[in-house]
């Protein structure tokens, strides 16, 4: 075996409920699953649901299934290794933990869980801009952690942020900018799920009939830090995540456009990365204007509805930066397969989140560290089947397509 384990010193050891759940866990699949009769319904619904009819999120699973590959036998594959380079820093494996927000709300103080679990994994983690622990708390923990900033188009509040961001140590900035708007989750109205919680009788027995975590998240959280608080979204400190009549205010984001992007790179020293890019024109223009990378994403289906698996626009996307950046992507990864086909695709490094989100719900740190050695484990044994010893030597020329291919795509193919 040549994955690349999470180191197990001075890791936490989950409780004996926790051990039992992650045995039970053989995949990633199985964290939502198991965390689904753990977390009350509105937290499990707001994270695993997607937007409207959910037709983006169901594509993001559809377009790996799209793909098969071609192995190469009689290969001496003893000394594979899926170590990956990204932006000079050598990473354990292609993958990291995307940015997921609320993550406190949904596992004991989410966002260290996973930024512990990344740092010890040696796989970068993304910390939301919607959090509920202060960014300068989980950087000192895991200081290769990266910070996703949701800003709005006003130029003060954009500075101010930056020089927040850039105290604390964070040396890579996300831009996400695929939400001007709150996007039509109908399943979080379903669920009883808003930001911040309204406080009824309904949210009341959501926890009392999920008291595992009512007792070991909830309220171990308020009596140890007190009321969780939207800490990130600006300079301010926002309001508390249970509060009545308050409205999680997100004024000024449809305003932002490419002069304020400007504006952060003139201003941003460090690694400036774009995520939620999902044509080759955008990508070009990113490119041009200074930023050092892209994600390639749909939002995990959360945002706009009936779009695309980022995996279908990832090669014109490659193609339009010829190279110069890194493309990076998220959106519908489970399985190593899907890692890879992703990298024979041209990704440069692929990051998910819902399944850590789900793992550290069940069983915290330990359970992030059992979540990235699935993964890892897959990667190193499709990696031995394919007959590859580096993610190098992945290509398209690895991959066939065998269902659903529309004409476009087939046309880049054989160019």
């Amino acid at each position: 075996m040549n994955a690349s384990p999470t180191s197990h010193e001075s890791l936490p050891r989950p409780s004996r409920g926790a051990a039992r759940r992650l045995k039970r866990a053989l995949a990633l699949d199985d964290f939502q699953r198991l965390a689904h009769g753990y977390l009350p319904r509105p937290i499990f619904g707001y994270i695993a649901g997607a937007s409207e009819t959910s037709a983006s999120a169901r594509d993001n699973r559809a377009a790996f299934e799209e793909y098969a590959f071609l192995p190469r036998t009689l290969v001496n594959v003893s000394k594979r290794s899926q170590k990956t380079h990204l932006f000079g820093v050598e990473y354990n494996a292609p993958f990291g933990i995307s940015p997921v927000g609320f993550s406190a709300l949904s596992a004991y103080r989410g966002d260290l869980a996973m930024a512990r679990g990344a740092a010890r994994a040696g796989i970068p983690m993304i910390m939301s801009g919607a959090s509920l622990i202060r960014l300068e708390d989980v950087v000192k923990e895991a200081p290769s952690t990266w910070f996703q900033a949701y800003l709005p188009g006003e130029p003060d509040t954009i500075l101010a942020l930056l020089d927040r961001v850039e105290r604390a140590g964070f040396g890579t900035l996300v831009l996400t900018v695929d939400m001007p708007v709150v996007a039509n989750r109908e399943n979080n109205v379903r669920n009883g799920f808003s930001a911040p919680l309204n406080p009824t009788l309904r949210l009341a027995w959501d926890g009392i009939v999920r008291p595992r975590w009512t007792v070991k998240t909830f309220l171990r959280t308020i009596a140890l830090h007190g009321m969780p608080h939207f800490e990130n979204s600006s300079v301010d400190r926002g309001p508390p995540i249970v509060a009545r009549n308050v409205v999680r205010h997100m004024a000024g984001r449809d305003h932002l456009d490419w002069s304020h992007f400007d504006l952060i790179r003139r201003r941003w020293a460090g690694r400036l990365v774009i995520k939620g890019i999902m044509t080759a024109g955008d990508a070009r223009i990113a490119l041009e204007r200074g930023a050092d990378g892209v994600i390639v994403s749909n939002h995990g289906g959360r945002q706009l509805d009936c779009m695309p698996s980022p995996l279908r626009v990832l090669p014109e996307i490659v193609e339009a930066v010829s190279g110069a950046i890194p493309v990076m992507m998220d959106s519908g990864f489970r399985r190593g397969t899907d890692v890879l086909k992703a990298v024979a695709l041209g990704a440069s490094f692929v990051f998910l989140g819902r399944p850590f989100i789900f793992a550290a719900a069940i069983a915290g740190e330990a359970g992030v560290a059992h979540a990235h050695r699935l993964l890892a484990e897959e990667i190193d044994r499709d990696m031995a089947l394919l007959g590859i010893n580096s993610l190098d030597e992945l290509g398209p020329d690895r991959l066939m397509r065998i269902s659903g291919a529309p004409a476009a795509m087939q046309e880049q193919r054989s160019r």
